[in-house]
């Protein structure tokens, strides 16, 4: 079922999960995860050691295991030890690692039995999606500046482009809508951009929250949009469209707050200077247009039908 075991070590045991295998390799996925068995060791050191594995944990691994399934461990020691004494086949690589470093920020919650907290240098280590997120807004964060609030910030920064993701193919077919209809080219619209015009198309009378430039239509887009509201009845869900444009603007505003209070976490002196390189806040989709979109739409069809 493309299940992959996961092994994770925790301050005073082991606990082992259940992941979604097929995740574990796509971009930008996310991942399921859930625990299947926690367990204290008395002396967690002689766990593995030159002779091999320890007989409670073996038994704890075989417990779960299915033939032929993968086990991801989080040490190359651990996978050399468990393939040959277990003769189980384990993954060790970048993706398994991201995955363990985003288990070891939420084991409380995901390993409520363990008591301990995990050293803080082993917690605030930047990782591969971290530096991601950070890049993408413009933030080039050196590995010791890490700490806990620009981790909690980066990962509502990356839910807010989450939100705007995943309504991707609603903002492009809506793109082709406006340009078959009123004769708008929408290349190279920002998604608020095309939010604000469905927006306008769906209560032509009522005001734009978001004051953004970026979104912003000009006159003779605005005067068109609304002359031609009727228009497009039958051809737009309204109501589905106000949805969606209140989350997205909700996730703008989030965003410009994280976007400010990382500007400031990253600086020691407090200057709240914009990075070098950054966009400002609330662009931090300048990749996500149209014509991104068809790129994008594009690959996933070829992928499916590789």
């Amino acid at each position: 079922m493309g299940l992959v075991l996961l092994l994770f070590e925790t301050p005073s045991g082991f606990a082992i999960f259940n992941i979604d295998g097929v995740q574990l390799f796509l971009p930008k996925a996310e991942e399921v995860i859930w625990l299947k068995e926690f367990k204290t060791f008395k002396d967690k050191s002689n766990a593995f050691n030159h002779t091999g594995i320890n007989s409670e944990l073996a038994q704890m691994i075989k417990k779960w295991h299915l033939p032929g399934q993968k086990l991801a461990v989080g040490k190359q020691e651990h996978k050399s030890v468990i393939e040959q004494k277990l003769k189980i086949s384990c993954l060790f690589n970048d993706a398994v690692m991201e995955v363990m470093w985003g288990i070891k920020h939420l084991m409380k919650s995901l390993v409520p039995q363990e008591e301990s907290e995990l050293p803080m240098e082993e917690r605030l280590q930047m990782s591969y999606g971290l530096k991601t997120v950070l890049n993408r807004h413009g933030f080039n964060v050196k590995p010791e500046m890490v700490n806990e609030r620009i981790i909690d910030t980066a990962c509502v920064l990356y839910d807010c482009d989450l939100c705007e993701t995943k309504h991707s193919e609603f903002f492009l077919s809506a793109g082709e809508c406006i340009m078959e209809v009123s004769g708008i080219a929408c290349q190279g619209w920002s998604l608020m951009k095309i939010a604000t015009a469905l927006k306008v198309l769906y209560d032509p009378e009522t005001d734009i929250v978001y004051d953004d430039p970026e979104s912003m239509l000009s006159k003779d887009e605005l005067l068109r949009l609304k002359a031609d509201a009727r228009l497009y009845d039958g051809k737009l869900l309204k109501r589905t469209g106000a949805a969606v444009y209140n989350e997205i603007v909700w996730a703008r505003e989030v965003k410009d707050d994280a976007i400010r209070l990382l500007n400031i976490l990253v600086h020691e002196d407090g200057d709240a200077a914009t990075p070098e390189n950054s966009v400002p806040p609330g662009r931090g989709d300048h990749a996500l247009t149209l014509p991104s979109l068809k790129v994008e739409k594009t690959r996933r069809s070829t992928c499916g039908n590789a």
